[in-house]
Formats: C-alpha cells, sequence, structure tokens
C-alpha cells in the first residue's frame, strides 16, 4: 500500500469543519482590519528565499524542498514561507507605487524538511498578514491587534505575547560584537550547529534548544540595552500604543526570530500546554526585506500563524471542534421508483439551500432510519409507492418523534431556531 509521504497528513472530513472555522474567523479579522486576500505561487525561484529569507538560515540552509526547472537552467523550490513571496508580487506588480500602506492577508500551506513532531510537519498550513509603507509603531500594534484578536475570538486563554526589539542596522552592529563575544568565550560548549552559527549568523545562538546553549543564552547580552536611540523610542512608543489597545505582553529579550530580514520589532504569541512546538504566531518588522529584493526602500512587518498548532491549542484548553452539519431531512425510500422520487425531492430541497440526504447504497427500511440518526438528520419522510400515487407523505421530528402529513410537489420544512428564513421544496 503506498502511504503519505512523511511528515505530511490527510485532513478528513471531520478534521477540515475545524479548519474552515478557523479560516472563516482569520478572513473576517483581516478584513475587519482593512487586509485584502493575496495568493501567490507554490512555488518560486529559490533565488527568492537565499535572498529574502537569508542564506545564513537553517530554512535555507537545510530545510527548503528545492530542484531543477524542468531544463534544469535554474532552481526551484517549495515556499518556506510566506513574507518573500508577497514581498514579490508587491514589486512585480507595482503595488509600491500605491498608495500606502498596502495590506496583505494570505491562507497557505508551506513546505519545510524538518523533523516530524506534534506541531510541526514537513507540509503545514499558515494564516499570515503582511503591511507595507507604514514605519511607525502604531502600525507594529496594528498588525499585532490583528494576530490577537484572531486568537481572542477563537476563544483562546492561555496565550501570551511576548515581545523584543533586535534593533536596525545601526545599532546591530555592537550587539552583534557582543554576542559574538560572549559565546566566544564558552565556545567549547556549544553544539556543532551553533560553532557554525557563531561566525555567521550569531543572533540564531540565542533561540537554540541544545541544553548548553540555551543555558548560554540565559546570560548573553540583551538587544534591549544596545539599542540605538530611535529604535530605543519605537520600541518604547510601541509599547505603549500595545498597552493603548489593552494587549497585554511581556519583553521577552530572548526572542530573535529565525529568519534574517527582521529588524526592530519581533513578537510571539506563545500558548501553554502544547509541547515544545509553543508558539502559534510569530512575526516582526522587515524594513529592509523589500529593497534586497529589488524594489524602493519600503517598510514593512507581518507574522505568519500556524493553523495546526492554533487547533493544538484549542484542544488543550478543551475548545472542541464543532460537529459536522446534519442534514435536516433524510428520506427513506422502499422500491426503486421511491428511490428515484426522493432524489427528485432532495435535489430541489438543495437548491434552495436545504441540507437533504436519501438512501444511495439500497439499504432496508430499518437500515435506512439508523443511518438517518447516526446523520441527525432534523427529519425523515419515507416514501413508498403509496406515498408517491396519492403525493403525500408523513414528515417526522426526530427529536420530538412528533409527524405531520405534507404534499410532496410543494413543502415547507419548519424553520430552525433563530431562522427566520423559510425553506420550501
Amino acid at each position: 500500500m503506498i502511504q503519505k509521504i512523511k511528515g505530511t497528513m490527510d485532513i478528513l472530513p471531520e478534521e477540515t469543519v475545524l479548519f474552515r472555522q478557523l479560516e472563516r474567523v482569520m478572513r473576517e479579522e483581516a478584513e475587519r482590519y482593512g487586509f485584502g486576500e493575496i495568493r501567490t505561487p507554490t512555488i518560486e525561484w529559490t533565488d527568492l528565499f537565499v535572498r529574502g529569507v537569508g542564506d545564513t538560515t537553517d530554512v535555507v540552509q537545510k530545510e527548503m524542498y528545492s530542484f531543477p526547472d524542468r531544463d534544469e537552467s535554474r532552481s526551484i523550490s517549495l515556499r518556506p514561507e510566506g513574507t518573500a513571496s508577497v514581498v514579490r508580487a508587491l514589486i512585480e506588480n507595482g503595488k509600491c507605487n500605491d498608495t500606502m500602506p498596502q495590506k496583505y492577508y494570505y491562507l497557505i500551506n508551506c513546505f519545510r524538511h524538518e523533523k516530524p513532531q506534534a506541531g510541526r510537519s514537513r507540509e503545514f498550513f499558515q494564516f499570515g498578514a503582511e503591511m507595507f509603507g507604514a514605519a511607525t509603531p502604531v502600525a507594529d500594534g496594528t498588525v499585532i491587534a490583528l494576530a490577537a484578536a484572531v486568537l481572542r475570538r477563537l476563544g483562546l486563554r492561555q496565550v501570551s505575547l511576548h515581545i523584543n526589539s533586535i534593533g536596525c542596522r545601526h545599532c546591530r552592529p555592537a550587539y552583534r560584537a557582543a554576542l559574538v563575544e560572549h559565546f566566544s568565550r564558552h565556545a567549547d560548549q556549544l553544539c556543532d550547529t551553533c560553532r557554525t552559527r557563531l561566525e555567521r549568523n550569531p543572533l540564531r545562538l540565542l533561540d537554540c534548544k541544545n541544553p548548553s546553549c540555551a543555558a548560554l543564552a540565559a546570560t548573553a547580552p540583551r538587544t534591549v540595552d544596545f539599542l540605538c536611540p530611535d529604535c530605543a523610542a519605537h520600541f518604547g512608543s510601541l509599547r505603549s500604543v500595545l498597552d493603548r489597545m489593552e494587549i497585554p505582553h511581556t519583553v521577552d529579550p530572548g526572542i530573535v526570530r529565525g529568519l534574517d530580514y527582521y529588524t526592530r520589532t519581533v513578537f510571539e504569541f506563545v500558548a501553554e500546554g502544547i509541547g515544545a512546538q509553543s508558539t502559534v504566531c510569530g512575526g516582526g518588522r522587515y524594513d529592509g526585506l523589500v529593497g534586497s529584493l529589488g524594489g524602493p526602500d519600503l517598510p514593512g512587518i507581518g507574522f505568519g500563524m500556524g493553523i495546526t498548532r492554533v487547533i493544538l491549542a484549542l484542544r488543550a484548553e478543551g475548545i472542541l471542534p464543532p460537529p459536522q452539519p446534519a442534514p435536516r431531512l433524510y428520506i427513506a425510500a422502499l422500491g426503486a421508483s421511491a428511490a428515484e422520487g426522493a432524489a427528485g425531492i432532495v435535489e430541489r430541497l438543495r437548491r434552495v439551500g436545504v441540507y437533504a440526504e436519501c438512501d444511495l447504497v439500497g439499504r432496508s427500511l430499518k437500515a435506512q432510519m439508523k443511518y438517518a440518526d447516526k446523520l441527525g438528520a432534523a427529519y425523515t419522510l419515507i416514501l413508498g409507492d403509496a406515498e408517491l400515487s396519492c403525493g403525500r407523505a408523513q414528515l417526522r421530528n426526530m427529536k420530538t418523534g412528533a409527524q405531520s402529513e405534507v404534499t410532496l410537489a410543494d413543502f415547507t420544512l419548519p424553520e430552525e431556531s433563530g431562522d427566520s428564513s423559510g425553506e420550501t421544496a
């Protein structure tokens, strides 16, 4: 038997109900904040991610799925994240010249070759938002507020916001030097990966999960102590904005994020009780990214929210997925003629927006009634030759057992609670 590729998942109907619920909330909240949906290709030239994400990152060095194009002249990659593609689309479609800010959101699948575990898979699903052309702390707060609004509306209570500032090109060199000096004194205690990072990307040393490296990171210099006046003022103003927005937050010097394009503000929403992969949303400011990919010097800020991790957080808090929709009506048919008649009635109901079902596999009447009960049908109607001849049948309320006679040519189901619209077939 051929099985799915390691690190991928089958999302069955009982799960897609929850996915759709989350996606609906994400779309509605994003559009309430003025973000429009963008859809970008699943594959891009590998150069986009090497330049955009950074050639010193684990994503580019170890995790991308890359392969030669059919003519083998250039390398193509499955997207490992969403921001670089949105920036490429912004530049390529001339949106850098439109009125600012430009605000986009997306619901995408991404691919990274990582060790599968709870909350981490090789194909994963992400809700993201990006804002361009706004460099103010209020812009940062607005993007963070959108992520908070989604999590709040989903009912999550055990998720906390952690923020940090990693400075800009003016203050980063001094911090980098202090970081290298700190870790160099203990180079023999670093893991093999971090010894490489010490030379190429020392900021990544701060979020290594190796116990020895993590212990050294806990005593490392803090980014917030090396901020230039502009970055310090920006970070202070952001904290004030979040207070005004009544969004609780914690300053966490250990947050640096794993991609090279971040500057100044970085943030994570962290969930309790879902294991090692506890960050359900992460993002930050990337003011140099548009320019590095061939566009103008345009500021940007955004985030990515892992849909699977949000689902893990919901379940950890006991927030259960909604049940699958139940049919309003099930027609139990007796015989071939009745089955044809049932198919016609069910189709008429569906055309006016009613979820209705009938027998498709030739069950007995007893088996059909059991199936209707399993589906949770609100009403059943038994249809046989006699009912077809007289054009009338008995409609049964499956909850109360009450029955009423209806005409087959044109009948109305009782209204659902809170629904003022009639359902007529």
